[in-house]
């Protein structure tokens, strides 16, 4: 049984395409494609199920059709159209040099100067310029480069040399 805390989001499918089983997968995280993985995880009405990938060709930077084993017709794609796709932490962390923004969304945020507890990310808001993590209470943190100091995947956690008072707003 595959546990949320083990998986992250890294999209959602789209509409099939054709009548062999493809399907448009809008994505916001390549790693599948970086760490050279084997299956995604969908949703399926609340229980995680991974699907084996059969092949996938890249359509735009954030777009791809996919084709997993055993969706051989438009009709089966068509069931998991909706479906949010997720990848393992695990395998994600073999590619910890590209990291991506996806992947630390439920880490803790460890404020680097008094090494205490800031809170957890709850979501990445990269609506701006200015990425943000924002907190599960609420509070909205920079998340420059520069700021970041460590991030430990085993831990889930992520030290970033938060500027004064940035917690009391």
């Amino acid at each position: 049984m595959i546990r949320q805390e083990e998986v992250y989001k890294i999209g959602k499918l789209g509409k099939a395409h054709g009548v062999k089983g493809e399907i448009s997968f809008l994505f916001d995280d390549d790693v599948f494609d970086r760490t050279d993985a084997d299956y995604l995880i969908l949703d399926m009405d609340g229980i995680l199920v991974p699907f084996f990938i059969e092949e996938y060709r890249f359509k735009t930077d954030d777009n791809a059709l996919m084709k997993f084993e055993g969706i051989d017709t438009q009709e089966r794609a068509r069931e998991l159209t909706g479906c949010e796709v997720f990848f393992p932490r695990e395998m994600a962390e073999d590619d910890e040099e590209q990291l991506s923004w996806a992947a630390i969304v439920g880490f803790e945020l460890v404020d680097a100067n008094t090494n205490k507890v800031a809170g957890r990310i709850a979501s990445i808001d990269d609506t701006t310029m200015n990425i943000l993590f924002e907190l599960e209470d609420g509070k909205l943190i920079p998340a420059s480069e520069e700021l970041i100091t460590d991030v430990d995947t085993k831990k889930q956690q992520i030290k970033v040399k938060l500027p004064e008072g940035i917690l009391e707003l």
